[in-house]
């Protein structure tokens, strides 16, 4: 079975399936999925979670042994798959494919995952679609983003007005895991009621200066003093590291993109559309095509993802100072450039 995100929770509150497939590219609505999933195998008694980030060397064969080797007594498990990529290989493919075609009553299959793009098409992707429910998270389109500002803020028991609303969604330019979080410490720091323009361009005004997207700005426009100073307020201020290298990635993951479709022959217009660059960014995006190439681009997505592995208890060493490693590789791949120190 196939459902939009919207229709999450109505097929939840009527039933449970045996295994479910979440993709998209808006990470908080995603997460928010796989939160809704796992809440309501838990009121039908699935109390342990077993979690599996897939890395390079995941061991498959060990996973499906010990999914098929459940105890007699053992309690009901969630059994939760995190591929950075829907792109799991052969014998990732093969184990998920098995999985979803031999349900057990026990396990709760949970695969999270990216827009499926192609690999709607795959064989264990279509194995999952079968034996359960394929869960497609869209984005919220800009002219839905002021109303759904509104609907958030009234869970926190706040009232935006409709100019404030549409302050908030001009500011994140789409990014509703950024306008979450602002929403967040509006409702902290000024608690319940009604907020106009005026007092939400003053809060974020507050809460603007060590911004993580203020980091990425710096990074991609060659501010390398204005770059370690966020990354500082951003650590001072206890910000999750993992949530600045979403940021970063993401970042990286579109421009490598916009620079793939560059060298196609699109022009500027043409992938400030296609990917959605807001009018007040397209001069900084258009400079960082200009300075890094395809190759620098994918060897910092590399790095970033050592980072994240980092970041994640993967691999060994310190969130932040592999962050502020990362920041330096951003310096070092635009070195031959000119770049601003302020």
């Amino acid at each position: 079975m196939k459902i939009s995100g919207n229709h999450l929770l109505r097929h939840l509150n009527k039933d449970l399936a045996g295994a479910y497939l979440v993709s998209g590219d808006e990470l908080l609505l995603v997460m928010e999925a796989a939160d809704s999933i796992r809440e309501a195998a838990a009121r039908r008694g699935f109390q342990h979670r077993d979690l599996n980030i897939v890395e390079q060397g995941f061991q498959w064969t060990e996973l499906e042994a010990a999914a098929e080797n459940l105890s007699l007594f053992a309690s009901r498990r969630i059994l939760e798959l995190r591929l950075p990529t829907p792109k799991p290989g052969v014998l990732g493919g093969r184990s998920i494919r098995t999985l979803a075609e031999c349900p057990n009553p026990d396990r709760l299959l949970l695969v999270v995952t990216g827009k499926l793009g192609e690999a709607a098409k795959s064989a264990w992707a279509k194995a999952i679609e079968a034996n359960g429910v394929l869960v497609q998270v869209w984005p919220v389109e800009r002219r839905h983003l002021v109303g759904w500002i509104q609907n958030r803020a009234a869970r926190s028991k706040l009232e935006l007005t409709s100019d404030a609303a549409e302050f908030l969604a001009d500011k994140v330019e789409g990014n509703l895991l950024a306008a979450d979080q602002e929403l967040m410490k509006l409702a902290l720091v000024r608690g319940e009621g009604r907020l106009n323009a005026e007092v939400m361009a003053e809060s974020v005004a507050m809460n603007a200066r060590f911004d993580v997207f203020n980091l990425t700005d710096a990074l991609i426009g060659g501010r390398a003093r204005r770059a370690f100073e966020i990354l500082d307020g951003l650590k001072a201020e206890g910000v999750a590291p993992v949530l600045i290298s979403w940021a970063l990635i993401r970042e990286l993951t579109l421009l490598a993109r916009m620079k793939v479709t560059l060298r196609q022959g699109g022009d500027l217009v043409q992938i400030f559309n296609k990917f959605k660059v807001w009018r007040r960014r397209q001069p900084i995006i258009k400079r960082a095509l200009e300075s890094y190439s395809e190759g620098s681009l994918t060897a910092l997505l590399y790095q970033a993802a050592e980072v994240d592995r980092v970041i994640k208890g993967v691999n060994k060493g310190q969130p932040w100072d592999a962050l502020t490693q990362l920041v330096l590789v951003f310096f070092e791949a635009n070195r031959h450039k000119t770049q601003s120190l302020v």
